[in-house]
C-alpha cells in the first residue's frame, strides 16, 4: 500500500487463518458487494471499507487451490 495521506486508516482489523478472505462489509444490506482478497505478503486492505485483515503466523502456508 503507497505512503502519504490519501492512504485509508483501517476501520477494523482482523486476524485470519487463510489466504483468501472473502468482504462484504458487514451489516448485510448496508454493506458492499462481496469481495475476495488474497494477501499475499502478510496482510489485505479492503478496497471498499477499508477492513483489514492480517493472517496469523504459519497459517496456510500451502494457499490451498
Amino acid at each position: 500500500m503507497p505512503d502519504g495521506a490519501n492512504s485509508p486508516s483501517p476501520t477494523e482489523t482482523i486476524h485470519v487463518h487463510d489466504r483468501v478472505v472473502a468482504c462484504d462489509g458487514g451489516g448485510g444490506a448496508l454493506g458492499h458487494p462481496r469481495v475476495f482478497l488474497r494477501i499475499v505478503e502478510d496482510e489485505v486492505v479492503c478496497p471498499y471499507c477499508s477492513r483489514r485483515y492480517v493472517l496469523e503466523p504459519g497459517s496456510a502456508e500451502a494457499g490451498g487451490h
